[in-house]
């Protein structure tokens, strides 16, 4: 009989960032109040679950939004470095990597592959990074589940490896809004499907979605 396990990917909660800097890695950029409801509606709606590994990446953003999982669940927080934002040269700038990034000739040094990309972080390393964290929260909650905080693009990133997808894309089109969960099933240690899930959607405003903002 085979031993079916669960990993929730869940993207943190919204950030104070009321300058449109893109934060990428950057210390100090901690969840807006709303960022915080968010995290607090999708804990929520978890506390039934069975799952029994918390982790997180280092940011704050992700540590603040594991909090009340950890805490209505009595779970310890498991830092994990593997699940951290993609690493971006626009970090720390307000313009991201979009139409004003390619008219300006300064930066199209960092433009000049969009399937790598060449701005930032290779696709390839975050999907190998992301599959061994995700193995060993899957192995850690064997017949249980595990939740593991991180940031849209490690996400988005992570489920295209296992849906066997191209990871070159259009950030705009990602499906991965802010405290989203995209959840993987396991039989043994066997992909078995994804499902997507937005528990705090309704708190997203409408000029949030579909915006390329912060991360990566």
């Amino acid at each position: 009989m085979s031993t079916r396990t669960i990993v929730h990917l869940m993207r943190h909660g919204e950030v104070h960032n009321p300058s449109g800097v893109l934060y990428g890695r950057l210390t100090g950029y901690n969840l807006s109040d709303l960022g915080n409801e968010m995290a607090a509606t999708v804990a929520e709606s978890l506390k039934l679950n069975d799952i029994t590994h918390l982790v997180a990446s280092p940011l704050e953003r992700a540590q603040q939004t594991a909090r009340p999982v950890a805490d209505i669940l009595k779970l310890p927080i498991h830092t994990d470095e593997r699940v951290i934002e993609a690493g971006n040269k626009f970090e720390g700038r307000t313009v991201g990597v979009g139409p004003k990034a390619f008219l300006n000739p300064r930066f199209w040094p960092w433009l000049w592959n969009p399937f790598r990309p060449s701005w930032g972080e290779a696709y390839a390393h975050i999907a190998a990074r992301m599959l061994l964290a995700i193995d060993d929260a899957r192995e850690a909650a064997r017949g249980h589940e595990a939740l593991i905080v991180s940031h849209q693009l490690p996400v988005w990133i992570a489920r295209k490896s296992y849906e066997k997808g191209r990871f070159a894309h259009d950030p705009r089109n990602r499906q991965c809004s802010l405290a989203s969960l995209t959840t993987l099933t396991f039989e043994d240690d066997a992909f078995t499907g994804l499902v997507y899930s937005e528990p705090a959607g309704h708190l997203i405003p409408d000029a949030l979605r579909g915006k390329f903002v912060g991360g990566a």
